[in-house]
């Protein structure tokens, strides 16, 4: 196994091939670095030394009949049915390939290897990077300890939820529906990624309007509950979307990540004074086929070195695909250290959201071990049957029980808003 404290990026991959497995990996290498399907004039084997790709290391895994992609090639002259070996593949690239350039990361670690013959399977399971991108990048700003330091949170989660629907209020309809928010005494809001700066609801306008809500309530209560102002644009549009958010008192913004490309997201964090907060909507295309495309533990961690603050990660039992399993795990790797670099570590915040109430606060914590995360539920706060105050409440509650060790049952003997949720919503 590779010495992880050398300067050279590792990429972990599950590989299904009709090919010798040592052959596949080999090609894999050669195609993301200095080799082709041929030699030509120039590749001496004093560059390949330098500059190729290493394969470090193979595990194989179980045998299949049939190829898990179309399009897949066999070996010239194959003699009976194919099978089709899976495989774990860990390849290494020098530094000096690329450089510390996340969109030149891409294309090498992900880049033209999806679409080779040679595979009937090829997914990223999981990145490791030199701290030289550290130097290059920024990371996150405000990270845990920041996000709690503005929105006044200490040991809890943030208690979040989202402004519903998504399109069609006015600026003047979110801002009544933020002061219900704030008079419940929500931590977090976060406009849907749907919502930025239609012409029912422009940007401005919608952020002068909440803004007014939300600096009359900090004024009389003393504590700032944070908006995430949806910003996602071209480069100028979310600088200046930014600077009248932060014109305004506001703590935080969001952009759709796949919407505004790395380059977006890291000239953004080079800008900005708030938290950013980090919508992986369209995240299924590459995660949802277990032979394709690339694992949210490593998508995640582009833009954790970008610059992202919190990102969301789903939440358990929740309406999507995503197992419960797979949920704690892209939680856990938000909140692990990428480098061993101290105070630099690029962990960020998860945030937990799609069909939240107080009842999933018990598993989440089990399963996590951790209150670092933003907990948005929508219909577990605002349809609890004692009104949002109330379901901002019970999600409090459900949350230091769970973290006290009383069970949903035991909490809820103690706490009528609790009782009522877990009636309502499910344990």
């Amino acid at each position: 196994m590779p010495d992880w404290s050398d300067s050279r990026i590792y990429a972990h991959y599950l590989i299904e091939t009709a090919f010798p497995v040592e052959q596949a990996a080999e090609t894999m290498a050669g195609e993301q670095s200095s080799g082709t399907f041929v030699r030509v004039p120039g590749e001496t084997s004093e560059l390949r030394a330098r500059h190729a790709a290493r394969v470090e290391n193979i595990e194989l895994l179980e045998r299949v009949s049939s190829p898990s992609l179309p399009g897949s090639g066999i070996p010239a002259g194959q003699a009976g049915p194919p099978v089709y070996q899976r495989a774990k593949v860990l390849l290494s690239w020098p530094l000096d390939n690329l450089g510390p350039s996340l969109p030149n990361l891409m294309a090498t670690v992900a880049g033209n290897l999806f679409e080779l013959r040679a595979f009937s399977g090829l997914k990223l399971l999981d990145l490791r990077l030199p701290p030289a991108f550290l130097d290059a990048y920024p990371g996150p700003q405000f990270a845990v300890a920041g996000t709690r330091r503005l929105a006044g949170v200490e040991h809890l989660p943030l208690v979040g939820t989202i402004i519903k629907p998504s399109v069609g209020l006015t600026p003047e309809a979110t801002a009544e529906m933020v002061r219900t928010l704030v008079g419940a005494g929500i931590d977090f809001i976060k406009d849907d990624e749907l919502q930025c700066d239609g012409p029912h609801c422009p940007f401005e306008a919608r952020v002068e309007a909440v803004m007014r809500v939300i600096n009359d309530s900090a004024s009389a209560a003393g504590k700032k509950a944070m908006f995430a102002f949806n910003v996602t644009g071209e480069v100028d549009q979310m600088k200046r979307r930014h600077d009248i958010v932060a014109a305004h008192g506001g703590n935080c913004v969001m952009v759709s990540l796949n919407g505004v490309g790395l380059a977006g997201l890291t000239a953004l964090r080079r800008h900005s004074q708030v938290p950013i907060h980090a919508h992986r909507n369209g995240w299924g295309m590459f995660d949802r086929s277990p032979a394709l495309g690339m694992s949210f533990v490593a998508w995640q961690k582009f833009w954790r070195v970008a610059g992202t603050d919190h990102i969301h990660v789903n939440g358990l039992r929740n309406k999507f695909c995503e197992s419960d399993a797979s949920v704690i795990a892209s939680a856990r790797e938000c909140l692990t250290p990428m480098f061993d670099v101290p105070g630099k570590g690029c962990q960020i915040m998860p945030v937990f959201s799609s069909g939240q109430s107080a009842g999933r606060a018990f598993d989440t914590w089990r399963a996590l071990g951790s209150a670092d995360l933003i907990f948005a539920c929508g219909g577990g706060i605002a349809a609890h049957p004692g009104g949002p105050a109330a379901g901002v409440r019970s999600v409090r509650q459900a949350w230091q029980a769970a973290m006290d060790g009383l069970t949903a049952d035991e909490a809820a003997a103690r706490h009528t808003e609790l009782r009522q949720a877990l009636e309502k919503f499910g344990r």
